[in-house]
């Protein structure tokens, strides 16, 4: 809300406001509705699920943890943790390597792993599409994609990763 403390502000407009807004619900409420979606029918959290998803696309199935990380512009203690979890289902191994005298973990989908994944995507894929894709239509993501693409390069987010 303007005030006198704040005259260098520009406001949003009441045009501005209500797209924003809008985009703030869906920012805060469309990641809990996948993940609940993902917890009841692959006890699996949205994090995990985008873990195994990444690895199953990967070379050779395996990230180093730090690139996993990176991903979800997470901290390393929080991915560890997440992959901890994935770990212990059996659907990662993580392995410590070393290489121009530097060590590193890397993990890497195991094929429980990545036969759970494959038991997850179609019920993900099917909220998506109810939660997302159908509502915006035929032309709707793509332009959604296209709109957000600036956004993710002003978080100074990499890109590159999405294009097909």
């Amino acid at each position: 809300m303007p005030d006198d403390d704040h005259d260098d502000v520009t406001w949003l407009d009441d045009r501005e406001r209500p797209a924003w807004i809008h985009l703030a619900k869906v920012l805060l409420t469309l990641p809990g509705a996948l993940e609940s979606q993902l917890l009841r029918d692959a006890d699996l959290t949205l994090f995990g699920y985008m873990i195994l998803a990444r690895l199953s696309v990967s070379p050779e199935a395996t990230l180093r943890m730090s690139e996993i990380a990176e991903m979800a512009n997470g901290s390393l203690p929080r991915t560890s943790h997440a992959v901890t979890r994935l770990e212990d289902r059996g659907w990662v191994q993580r392995t410590v390597c070393t290489g121009q005298g530097r060590r590193f973990t890397v993990a890497t989908l195991t094929d429980a792993g990545r036969d759970h994944l494959a038991a997850a995507a179609p019920g993900h894929v099917a909220t998506v599409r109810r939660l997302v894709v159908e509502p915006l239509g035929e032309n709707g993501l793509p332009a959604l994609g296209d709109l957000c693409e600036p956004i993710v390069a002003a978080l100074g987010l990499p890109t590159e990763e999405l294009r097909p």
